[in-house]
């Protein structure tokens, strides 16, 4: 995969059946570091804290947040995506985010207040 961002799409994706969302495990994690990824313009590495254990995850936020201003806040993330390797490092999930259409900004998901990382978002 680029770590060029693709344009948002206001077409309606089809209809999925209930069960097959509910395979999508979707965790809170706190970011526990965030650096820039040292092979990609766009990439920043996080580590983060998912309760029973940390993972990393490589996001094509770098353009829209600053690493240390990441460190500490709560995120949403798709905890049970299939490991992949992104310009050399591995992503262990991906977080969420809004986009406008024209990727001019891209805001995290996040709870309105803590809960205990590994929560479960539903």
């Amino acid at each position: 995969m680029s770590d060029k961002p693709q344009p948002a799409s206001n077409t309606p994706a089809p209809a999925i059946a209930f069960d097959d969302f509910a395979k999508v495990h979707l965790r809170v994690a706190t970011v526990l570091a965030a650096e820039p990824h040292p092979q990609a313009d766009r990439l920043l590495v996080l580590q983060v804290d998912l309760g029973a254990e940390r993972r990393q995850i490589i996001a094509g936020i770098r353009g829209y947040y600053e690493p240390a201003a990441l460190v500490g806040r709560q995120i949403v993330v798709v905890a049970n995506l299939a490991p992949r390797t992104m310009r050399g490092q591995e992503s262990q999930g991906m977080l969420l985010a809004a986009s406008t259409p024209d990727r001019s900004d891209v805001v995290l998901l996040a709870p309105d207040r803590p809960v205990p990382p590994g929560s479960v978002v539903s």
